[in-house]
């Protein structure tokens, strides 16, 4: 302890050459781990009648995001498990196993079989396909937390926000990566042969990136908060009972969640998600404008993650992120019928899709900025978000406690949009229906992060670690909060 109370504040901080390699070594195995995880949604248009052949198109594709969102479900189950192991036996360690579980898994889509409709074990490949996805959203459950812990928890505070929005750029880079993969495949291997096997050549291409980021890991040093707390013996013997069976630690977990994280995982996957199922199910944008419309507002939009955290050191996660749920709430409806409209029909207003196949045409400007306006919605709500659950816990109960409520607003509340929302839609036979959930979900979050929420912005997070106590100066163990 002597040695420790003689450190300044916040000693723990890596020299700016180090911050940087501590950001590059997290936020690539970050992006890997999303580019396997989204991988999946990018290729719904190509491979789900190959999986899901026997039903209409429309129920193929709803089967095929049925799949899809099993991931997502079970990412907070990821957040308890890889949580606790994280808080347990440190940072480094956890985000390793994390990383080699989703690329064999990724890896092991690549090599599943495709049967013929005909044949009795025709069911088999889509139940080892959901048993496959299953695996990758415990893995991202598990990954996310560590690694904007591990950034954060080197960063100066007064730069915080700056330093772990980079973090944050990795789920959008992965999408991106997901993205410019299938359609550079696509492209040089033309249409019929990537339908046919071309596509298994994306999940297997997760084998090399997963190597490639293990390699640059395994040299990384464990986080020096987490270090200090081993070493004198205060980590956590139980993270999930100190983290949700103390009362004032649950409450802090209930409003991340519902003022904070709902609202933005409600927004980023409407924005980045549900805007290309919605162009290509219900617009019929073709499978490489699609593509090629989000993946470059996504390029046009990414630096703003930095913007946005970086602003967030100066005026406040809080503020931010709920301007964005309400800006985006307010937004997203006109923004669909814009998209809708970009182009020039015959009858605008027509909100028939028999009768918008029979004249397909739209602006792809339009589209994409769009789709840009939504993605900077995105950036207020997300690029903030590492810093500020951070922020409200302490160091012993960390990981834990920061990454269930990221992956239950993310997961549940974020994941399941596109096929929740494709399912209202089809089911009220309203094209816009569907937006009425993430809407919803960004308006609760406005309310409740308002009343209820403090922002914790630049708190000092060696409080815990240097006198065992939280801000407020009670006991961690009776009050593991800020």
């Amino acid at each position: 302890m002597a040695q420790a109370n003689a450190l300044p504040a916040n000693n723990a901080a890596a020299a700016p050459q180090g911050i940087w390699r501590v950001i590059i070594a997290s936020s690539l195995g970050t992006m890997i781990e999303w580019y396997d995880f989204y991988l999946f949604g990018s290729l719904t248009a190509i491979i789900a009648p190959q999986f899901f052949g026997t039903a209409k198109p429309d129920e193929s594709i709803l089967l095929w995001l049925a799949a899809y969102a099993t991931g997502f479900l079970v990412r907070p189950f990821g957040a308890l498990v890889f949580g606790r192991v994280g808080d347990i036996i440190g940072r480094k360690y956890t985000f390793l196993v994390t990383l080699t579980i989703m690329g064999l898994s990724t890896a092991a889509i690549g090599l599943m079989p495709v049967l013929d409709p005909k044949d009795a074990l025709f069911w088999l490949p889509a139940a080892a396909l959901v048993g496959l996805r299953l695996l990758e959203g415990l893995a991202l459950g598990g990954e996310y937390g560590g690694a904007a812990t591990y950034i954060a928890e080197h960063a100066p505070a007064h730069r915080r926000g700056f330093y772990t929005s980079f973090i944050q750029i990795t789920a959008t880079a992965g999408l991106f990566l997901s993205v410019i993969v299938v359609l550079l495949l696509r492209n040089v291997m033309g249409l019929k042969d990537f339908t046919s096997y071309g596509w298994r050549f994306a999940f297997l291409f997760s084998l090399v990136l997963v190597a490639l980021s293990l390699y640059i890991r395994i040299s990384m040093r464990e986080s020096p908060l987490f270090s200090r707390l081993k070493e004198s013996g205060k980590t956590s013997k139980n993270p999930i009972a100190e983290s949700f069976g103390n009362p004032f630690n649950r409450r802090l977990v209930l409003l991340a969640l519902f003022g904070a994280v709902a609202g933005q995982g409600a927004v980023w996957y409407t924005a980045q998600f549900y805007s290309s199922q919605f162009m290509q199910n219900v617009m019929k944008v073709d499978f490489n404008t699609a593509n090629s419309v989000v993946a470059l507002a996504l390029l046009l939009g990414t630096p703003f993650f930095v913007v946005m955290g970086a602003l967030s050191d100066r005026i406040g996660r809080k503020k931010i992120i709920l301007a964005g749920c309400l800006i985006a709430a307010i937004c997203f409806f006109p923004i669909f019928a814009t998209m809708y409209n970009a182009g020039p029909f015959t009858n605008p207003s027509v909100t028939d899709v028999a009768a918008r196949v029979a004249n397909p045409a739209y602006s792809v400007p339009i589209l994409v900025l769009m789709i840009f306006i939504m993605v900077i919605f995105v950036t207020m709500v997300y690029g903030p978000i590492a810093a500020f659950l951070v922020e409200l816990f302490p160091t012993k109960i960390r990981y834990t406690s920061m990454s269930l409520p990221y992956h239950i607003g993310n997961g549940w509340f974020g994941g399941l949009i596109p096929v929740l929302a494709t399912a209202l839609s089809l089911a009220t036979k309203n094209l816009y229906a569907g937006l009425i959930f993430p809407i919803t979900i960004a308006l609760m979050t406005v309310v409740v992060g308002t009343l209820f929420v403090k922002d914790p912005t630049n708190v000092d997070l060696e409080a815990d670690v240097e006198v065992g106590t939280s801000m407020s100066g009670t006991s961690t163990a009776s009050a593991p909060g800020r």
